[in-house]
């Protein structure tokens, strides 16, 4: 079977389940495992992504209001490739392409069979692999990845509820301010902290910022949609702006976490446990195997409190 991803969770998925020799192309965000790369990008971003944050918000509501594109599809190129299943994303019209995408641009008509995956919940990504094994013959695969997943998941919860739970809020943009939702808040819930703000199995809206100041959090996370670490460090400029930032408690303690959104805690695909696993390590100093902070995730502002309390716990 040929297929083409355009979706970067389906990607690691069809990976994950073994099956990563059927893929002959990818979106332009596909990129874990790292070896897909190879594979050629069938999409592109409509307009410059590298501007500012509030710049990327202001443009993608522009383009939403006048029906205009977010993403390219390149049609020819899939043509080309001979797809048999074309998958793409129907949860949300901004973070990947969507069968509108590929109905306008002619691409459709090259696959036998396309499938979009829609996902606001653990659960629902779940469906996702079980779906994707299904379409690929691999059922059987699925059942057990699925099986290995909830287990990993399990497994953080167990670690970290002897600890006290703390209060968090996890951000998905800073300009203007979204607080995290869909699956967000289980993850943050399942490693043992108390989800404000944002809502279980509920889009991520626009808030006004004065809503986090009065939330008053002990650990803030932010990771932006569609932003790797180095672009999501950028972004302590705009929150800094706000004259109540340096009086959240959060900040005061130095529990503020920059975290890599892209790859993790807005995809989902199979890096939703190690997201669970990483926000254990934030919270309460548990680690799964190699520490993460510094190559998934920093801490922002120093905290002598915090690294005496995170040296006092070990866990492998």
């Amino acid at each position: 079977m040929r297929v083409v991803s355009l979706l970067a969770s389906a990607t690691e998925i069809v990976c994950a389940l073994g099956a990563g020799d059927m893929l002959v192309g990818r979106s332009h965000e596909c990129d874990n495992p790292s070896w897909v790369r190879r594979l050629p990008a069938c999409s592109s971003p409509a307009f410059d992504v590298s501007i500012s944050s509030s710049e990327i918000d202001a443009e993608v509501r522009r383009r939403l209001r006048a029906a205009e594109p977010l993403y390219h599809v390149h049609a020819e190129l899939i043509h080309e490739l001979h797809p048999d299943l074309l998958i793409t994303q129907a949860h949300c019209e901004v973070c990947a392409v969507t069968p509108g995408d590929v109905e306008r641009s002619g691409a459709g008509a090259s696959a036998t069979r396309q499938i979009a995956l829609s996902a606001s919940s653990l659960e629902e990504i779940f469906d996702s692999i079980l779906r994707i094994s299904k379409e690929l013959g691999l059922e059987d695969r699925g059942q057990s990845l699925v099986g290995s997943e909830r287990l990993r998941l399990e497994t953080v919860r167990k670690e970290t509820g002897r600890f006290r739970r703390p209060t968090v809020v996890a951000l998905e943009w800073t300009d203007p301010i979204f607080a995290m939702g869909n699956w967000g808040p289980e993850l943050v819930e399942i490693a043992n902290g108390e989800a404000l703000l944002g809502h279980k199995g509920e889009y991520s809206v626009a808030i006004p910022a004065e809503q986090l100041r009065d939330a008053d959090p002990e650990y803030l996370i932010v990771a932006p949609c569609g932003f790797n670490l180095e672009r999501t460090m950028q972004e302590q400029a705009v929150l800094k702006r706000y004259p109540w930032w340096t009086e959240l408690q959060a900040v005061r303690k130095g529990n503020v976490a920059f975290a890599d959104g892209n790859l993790f805690f807005n995809r989902s695909g199979m890096t939703v446990t190690q997201s669970a696993e990483i926000l254990a390590e934030i919270l309460h100093g548990v680690h799964f195997g190699a520490a993460t902070e510094g190559s998934h995730w920093h801490w922002i502002e120093a905290s002598t409190a915090r690294n005496e309390q995170r040296a006092s716990v070990s866990h492998t």
